[in-house]
């Protein structure tokens, strides 16, 4: 039989009965009660006209407050742990790159003993020339076989390379360039860092080392002379080392052998060579190979028959066919060998010259 409270019948299944057992576990302590939005009215204030049973209480922020300040000191330690990590290890893009250095360079003049050998066909002359098995063009400069080094893989060794010889081929064999028309194409691949350095040698030429455009590429006097034959003989080598661990040096050793007729004469003109030696050292950074441009650092030229009293640093003035100049310096020099270095100007040795 059930409870004075309880329906005749019992409690129904699923009734109130079941719930009390499901809510039992619940207590509702002080702290729940003093948490809770709506509180009721006391009974005096219930005796008030027009008073609601209820009145909201207004938000507890004690808690909510203590976990944003947590949040915002967490927010504030990551903040300042990415600065100082920023600073201690900066990235390696190129605003942390180190700076180009400026080119040196050197242009040394090589006066011939005598007249120099001409005649009427270029062929003859290479012929009868230490360039006779000199490869012609762009074919005289191979990449030689190449490994990687300890910070740099095969192929970022490989585009180093091809970049300089690249360049080398701009600088040395372009039609455009070799007469003054054109400056582009070498300038093209030299680093964004060094233009002004370029530009400034070509707008302002002088003879301090540092601004002379004979030194960025071959140049010869368009007033004084032009091209016998297009192809050009060439002779070299490339190679490759690291500079640091963030730099490949590339070292660049050709010998180049034009054949010229003096400006505004026929072609049955007697021709003449022309040699010019240039050593060229570049440097290519991680930026570089991905722009496919190089720096020039040193670069050191050593060409003839010209004469010593000539400004070399604007323009190669070549001597031609029958004309001669006076002796410069160390007798003998010979651009092509390698152990010929002639302080400022040196004298162009008999057997740089083709036989007659």
């Amino acid at each position: 039989m059930g409870g004075p409270g309880d329906p005749p019948e019992g409690t129904p299944e699923g009734g109130p009965g079941g719930a009390e057992d499901e809510y039992r576990s619940v207590v509702f302590d002080e702290s729940f009660v003093r948490a809770a939005r709506l509180q009721e009215f006391s009974a005096k204030e219930r005796m008030t006209d027009h008073a609601p049973a209820v009145r909201r209480r207004p938000p507890l922020h004690r808690g909510l407050t203590r976990q944003v300040l947590i949040l915002v000191v967490l927010i504030a330690i990551a903040f300042g742990t990415a600065i100082y990590m920023g600073i201690r290890h900066p990235s390696g893009s190129s605003s942390a790159r180190r700076p180009a250095e400026s080119l040196r360079t050197t242009v040394i003049p090589l006066a011939p003993q005598g007249k120099v050998p001409g005649a009427a066909d270029a062929e003859s002359l290479y012929a009868r020339s230490p360039a006779a098995p000199f490869d012609t063009g762009a074919e005289g400069i191979p990449l030689p076989a190449s490994h990687g080094t300890a910070h740099f893989s095969d192929s970022q060794v490989v585009t180093a390379l091809s970049t300089v010889k690249d360049y080398i081929v701009r600088s040395s064999l372009y039609p455009e360039v070799l007469t003054g028309r054109e400056v582009r194409p070498a300038r093209a691949l030299v680093d964004s860092e060094q233009l002004d350095q370029f530009d400034q040698s070509f707008d302002h030429p002088a003879a301090d080392g540092r601004h002379a455009p004979t030194g960025w590429v071959v140049r010869i006097d368009p007033a004084r002379a032009r091209l016998a034959d297009d192809r050009i003989r060439v002779s070299g080598s490339l190679r490759a080392t690291e500079a640091d661990s963030a730099t490949l040096e590339v070292t660049a050793d050709h010998t180049f052998v034009y054949a010229l007729r003096p400006t505004g004469a026929s072609s049955g003109a007697p021709a003449s060579l022309f040699t010019v030696r240039r050593a060229v050292t570049f440097h290519v950074d991680r930026d570089d190979l991905r722009t496919h441009q190089v720096q020039l650092i040193a670069s050191y030229v050593q060409a003839g028959p010209l004469a010593c009293a000539e400004d070399s640093a604007a323009y190669l003035r070549p001597l031609l066919a029958g004309q001669t100049a006076r002796s410069g310096g160390p007798a003998g020099t010979n651009p092509y060998e390698t152990d010929s270095a002639p302080a400022l100007c040196g004298t162009l040795a008999t057997a740089a010259q083709p036989k007659t």
